[in-house]
């Protein structure tokens, strides 16, 4: 927990125990988490809206981010680069599987750079790559 508390403190957040449980579930993930699976596998410790507000203070403070799925639903994953609140520089593609749902930051592999036409600037780029999984192969 000592890990859970410096990052939280970090980032100037205190440290609750929803805070705590919920960062430590994404210390322990290998891959992204939905909102529901963080509601299951915090029990009945918080409500929704807890869940929910705890991951929004995450992704302000730089600490998650998010990733869109083909069903518009959101995925978040732990930043690994140095993101910072309003300043993610998470350019990475992420990969999801269509037989189990398992999403991943692929950290080797960029965004490809979109030429734009003139006067327009880019913000954010994504993309998700879809397909099968070494487990689900």
């Amino acid at each position: 927990m000592k890990q859970v508390e410096e990052i939280l403190k970090k980032n100037h957040l205190s440290v609750t125990g929803s805070r705590q449980k919920i960062m430590q579930l994404f210390l322990n993930s290998n891959g992204a988490l939905a909102h529901a699976d963080i509601e299951k596998k915090t029990g009945e410790s918080f409500d929704r809206v807890t869940v929910y507000r705890t991951l929004q203070s995450f992704v302000e403070k730089g600490i998650i981010h998010l990733i869109p799925t083909r069903d518009n639903s959101i995925k978040y994953a732990l930043c690994k680069d140095d993101c910072e609140a309003g300043h993610h520089h998470d350019n990475h593609v992420h990969f999801i599987c269509d037989e189990c749902s398992k999403t991943i930051c692929l950290d080797d592999v960029t965004v490809p750079q979109v030429k734009l036409p003139k006067g327009f600037t880019p913000q954010h780029a994504e993309m998700v790559v879809n397909g099968i999984c070494e487990e689900c192969k």
